[in-house]
């Protein structure tokens, strides 16, 4: 297991995210949007699981709840050239509700043994699970507790915590992201429990300093891996650390990656995918920086704009270029 990993995030962390984030870091594991297993299986494959070997390693999160469908979207991902296969237990949307996965799943611990043992009988790649500690009134030890030993009898190869519970009720998603209140201490209960299985926390991590406090040993346990999420994505200084584990980045680390995206860029221009699909994951690059303000307008006005092309990532890099002096930046 890797000990920093970038969080699946819909809408967020596809193909376009991961190849950038991927020019920051070559230690994190990478994780794609969750895509269910129907669409998997029905939808148009290249388009949703396509995605470039310089993004390894990196995983496929699958949602659904149906163990044969899962097993089949599991071996499509793997002979896609994944590196784990992961299931979502976690998703609070109404999406997820609506198909009864996600989130939903917490409730049905034996539902989620069955779809992992049918998945780790049909690839030979590590499957994983990402949980939350609970949904709704349900009781963290219990709840936890449940569906771990499912999955572990199962033969899951980790589990990945979302320290926080979800609501599926009274609460929207946003709303769900701070209430209520994170617990870091039942993710190291867990990992009590199971001292020789890979376990990784989530939620709230917003610095490479948090990341490293909760790689510390409490009570004599210590967790395998903390899996960063919005930060990472609004803040990508940080992934620039993580290789180092530094808290300072130089900024030439920032300007090679954003340089990597250009010749990246032409070819998925070439290919007919607007530049704004691209920069939109840009945006928060040079966050702290003298000139971040002005990059983010640049690309924000002008990658939109019909017929956007590489000048316009060029002309946002000479922005910052031209302001910023040569302190390190914080990560």
């Amino acid at each position: 297991m890797r000990r920093i990993s970038i969080a699946p995030m819909m809408d967020w962390t596809d193909r376009h995210c991961r190849f950038f984030h991927r020019q920051l870091t070559r230690d994190a594991l990478l994780y794609t949007e969750m895509v269910t297993a129907n669409a998997v299986i029905h939808g148009d494959r290249q388009r949703l699981l396509g995605f470039s070997a310089d993004e390894h390693p990196v995983a496929l999160q699958l949602g659904g709840s149906d163990p044969q469908a899962l097993a089949q979207a599991a071996k499509i991902g793997a002979d896609f050239g994944y590196d784990e296969i992961n299931l979502n237990c976690g998703c609070p949307s109404d999406r997820v509700q609506g198909g009864n996965f996600g989130a939903c799943l917490m409730a049905t611990p034996a539902l989620v043994g069955d779809c992992i043992a049918a998945m780790k009988a049909a690839v030979d790649i590590p499957v994983t699970v990402k949980c939350r500690i609970g949904i709704d009134d349900q009781d963290p030890e219990q709840a936890l507790d449940a569906l771990a030993d499912s999955v572990v009898a199962a033969g899951t190869d980790a589990i990945i915590v979302h320290a926080r519970k979800a609501w599926l009720q009274g609460l929207s998603p946003k709303e769900n992201r701070e209430i209520p209140p994170l617990d870091y201490g039942r993710v190291f209960r867990l990992k009590a429990r199971f001292p020789h299985l890979p376990i990784s926390v989530n939620g709230g991590i917003a610095t490479l300093g948090q990341a490293r406090a909760l790689l510390e040993p409490r009570d004599g346990v210590t967790l395998d891996g903390v899996m960063i999420g919005r930060a990472a994505y609004q803040n990508p200084a940080i992934l620039a650390g993580v290789d180092e584990d530094s808290d300072a980045v130089a900024p030439e680390i920032l300007d090679a990656a954003f340089e990597a995206m250009i010749p990246y860029a032409e070819t998925h221009l070439a290919e007919g995918v607007r530049l704004s699909s691209i920069t939109r994951h840009l945006l928060g690059l040079y966050q702290g920086v003298p000139g971040a303000r002005a990059f983010r307008r640049h690309l924000s006005e002008n990658a939109v704009k019909p017929g956007a092309g590489l000048d316009v990532l060029r002309d946002a890099m000479a922005l910052v270029v031209a302001r910023r002096g040569t302190a390190a930046i914080a990560a």
